[in-house]
C-alpha cells in the first residue's frame, strides 16, 4: 500500500509513504518513506507513518515491521526511532549504490509492542 501525503492547507504534495507486505508467511511488512527536502523536519514523515502501522498491525494482522535506511540518514532514523522501532542490524558496505560501497540499518518494530503501548514517543514539538 502506498499513499500520497500533501499538505491539509495547499494539498502540496510533499511526500510519499508506502507499507509493503513483505512475507505472508512471515507476517512482516516493510515501511518505507520519501519526503522533498524542503518539507524535512516537519513531522510529516512520523505523522503519515502512524495510520500505516495501525493498517498493518491492526488490520492486516502483521506480526512485524522493518525500516531499512543508508546510516548517513539520520533523519530517517529519527522517525524509525520515534515510531518505536529499535534498530535490530548494522549491515557493513553490503551494497554497492552510486559509484560507492553503502551500508544499511534495520529498524523493527513487533505487534506486541505496538498493542502494548511500548512503541512510539512522536509529540507535536519532536520534529523530523
Amino acid at each position: 500500500m502506498s499513499a500520497a501525503v500533501a499538505l491539509r492547507a495547499t494539498g502540496e504534495l510533499v511526500g510519499d509513504i508506502s507499507l509493503l507486505w513483505a512475507s505472508v508467511t512471515h507476517r512482516q511488512g516493510e515501511l518505507g518513506f520519501v519526503f522533498h527536502r524542503a518539507h524535512h523536519g516537519n513531522g510529516y514523515a512520523t505523522e503519515a507513518a502512524w495510520p500505516m502501522l495501525a493498517f498493518g498491525f491492526e488490520v492486516v494482522g502483521l506480526h512485524r515491521v522493518i525500516g531499512w535506511l543508508e546510516p548517513r540518514n539520520r533523519g530517517s532514523a529519527r522517525v524509525l526511532e520515534k515510531l518505536g522501532m529499535r534498530q535490530e542490524a548494522h549491515l557493513v558496505e553490503n551494497e554497492w549504490v552510486k559509484g560507492e560501497w553503502q551500508s544499511e540499518l534495520v529498524y523493527a518494530l513487533l505487534a506486541r509492542e505496538w498493542r502494548d503501548g511500548s512503541a512510539g514517543t512522536a509529540r507535536d514539538d519532536d520534529r523530523y
